[in-house]
């Protein structure tokens, strides 16, 4: 088992803990800030500011939050192999990204988006670019155009399907890259393999994506792979406008089948909808609306054992 040690400081560890929200555990060390417990990695933040990164994944996650003088996460510290020239902007790209994998309920989507050289001057006016800094109405609005202007694959993982396969051991890496890698199958064959290149925004190590892929009869090597890639090519950005499309798409049929509207992301909101959900339908409709084995899924059943109780008093 591989273990890394960080000193960071503590508006970095306020990061860790955020963006490892979902897998907070509530019992964490004595003198510890935040304990979280991810598939292949557990990272403990104490008060000394130090983290300690634990498991296979150690040196992956720890990589993710070592800088130089900076706060700030958007560069890897060294530049891989994989990662796309300068010129990428200006060329035909087919653009890979994801959304959902942070939120508790919903699935996750992954969306694969070719984008000719010819067509990035349109889908600039158009207002294409990272879906994180859109509306969910504009969103909505861009996505309905640009599937009817470019050659595109979208494809949704469930939850019930999600929670069959992690709890059979598949981590989420490995779900996404199979899902990215179908995706951009899907893109080639629809335009007939008439592409300059091919990026994914970075959510792994390209050595651990394609590891991720030993299993899979038909992989494509031939990539690029940078974090905030939609900043690199309008590709990925319209991926991940047509995934957070979907995502949306989801969410809301999954709120009418619920009865109540479900929140994004992974925050209290999301433990006491989850724990209504408990108290009304009973803990099976978690399988079918929610990621099981994010923290959230204890704390909302411990809410709804404390509103319980309350009840009978």
């Amino acid at each position: 088992m591989s273990n890394v040690v960080l000193h960071l400081s503590m508006e970095q560890i306020e990061k860790l803990k955020n963006h490892y929200h979902p897998f907070l555990r509530e019992n964490k060390p004595a003198g510890s800030i935040f304990a979280a417990k991810l598939p292949d990695c557990t990272i403990t933040a104490y008060q000394s500011g130090k983290v300690l990164f634990q498991g296979k994944a150690a040196e992956t996650e720890a990589g993710i939050w070592q800088t130089d003088d900076v706060n700030r996460l958007e560069k890897p510290k060294k530049q891989h192999k994989w990662f796309p020239p300068a010129s990428i902007q200006y060329e035909s790209v087919i653009g890979s990204d994801e959304v959902g994998t942070g939120d508790y309920f919903g699935p996750i989507t992954v969306a694969a988006a070719f984008v000719s050289r010819e067509q990035i001057p349109f889908l600039q006016e158009l207002g294409v670019k990272d879906s994180k800094t859109l509306s969910d109405a504009s969103i909505i609005s861009i996505a309905k155009q640009l599937i009817s202007i470019i050659p595109y694959s979208l494809l949704t993982l469930h939850n019930e399907k999600y929670n069959e396969l992690q709890e059979a051991g598949m981590n989420q890496g490995k779900m996404k890259a199979m899902l990215h890698n179908r995706a951009i199958v899907n893109v080639i064959e629809k335009i007939g393999g008439k592409y300059d290149h091919i990026l994914i925004d970075q959510f792994t190590e390209p050595e651990h994506y394609f590891r991720y892929l030993d299993s899979e009869q038909n992989v494509v090597k031939d990539i690029y792979f940078a974090t905030n890639a939609e900043q690199i090519h309008i590709s990925v950005a319209a991926a991940s406008i047509l995934a957070r499309y979907r995502f949306l798409q989801e969410i809301d049929a999954l709120s009418k089948k619920c009865g109540i509207e479900l929140p994004k992301g992974a925050g209290k909101p999301v433990d006491e909808s989850a724990a209504r959900l408990i108290i009304e339908k009973g803990e099976n409709i978690l399988r079918k609306c929610a990621k099981l084995h994010f923290a959230n899924t204890e704390k909302a059943k411990k809410l709804a054992r404390q509103i319980r109780n309350l009840s009978n008093e």
